[in-house]
């Protein structure tokens, strides 16, 4: 019998104030995530926070206490740092979002699984909890109940989850698993 995995409990709870958020993000989203994030972090008074973008085209080579980590192409014949690209994009995209804001942010690239990256950058950090947007569909429901990054994380650590709507389901077109 394997041992049980440590549950959610009171003394594993990470106080907000004076503890950094995690942000999962992606290319081109909205900055309604970051924005969130942000007036989170001021209304809680976290020292800062730490956004994060998990490519699934590499893995990871090594972790580092910082939360950043050493990462490879799955590929190996994918030598190409489009991931540098991707890297710069984002991180405009947050500045251009946040502007002059006042609250320090941190932006990590990350390989792999989003929740699992995710996870690794919260314990580096000691971060309070996480800030992630829904995915943008065609089916909303669907993705939701198939794999959602929010929901992975909600079942697999013990931070708390705030998850930030980007597109609303209209129900006058019917129930949205239809």
């Amino acid at each position: 019998m394997s041992p049980q995995p440590p549950q959610p409990s009171p003394d594993r709870l990470v106080d907000f104030h004076a503890h950094p958020i995690v942000v999962g993000v992606m290319p081109n989203q909205p900055p309604l995530v970051a924005l969130t994030a942000v007036t989170l972090a001021r209304a809680v008074g976290a020292p800062s926070v730490h956004f994060g973008y998990a490519d699934q085209t590499r893995y990871v080579v090594e972790e580092h206490p910082d939360g950043n980590v050493r990462h490879a192409p799955i590929d190996p014949d994918d030598a190409d740092e489009q991931w540098q690209v991707t890297a710069e994009t984002i991180t405009d995209q947050i500045r251009d979002a946040l502007g002059e804001d006042g609250v320090p942010w941190h932006f990590h690239y990350l390989a792999g699984r989003p929740d699992r990256a995710l996870t690794h950058l919260a314990r580096a950090v000691d971060a309070a909890g996480f800030v992630v947007g829904t995915r943008l569909s065609k089916h909303p429901m669907r993705e939701f109940l198939s794999g959602s990054v929010s929901v992975r994380l909600a079942h697999h650590q013990h931070r708390p989850v705030i998850v930030v709507p980007l597109q609303v389901v209209d129900w006058s077109d019917g129930l949205p698993w239809h």
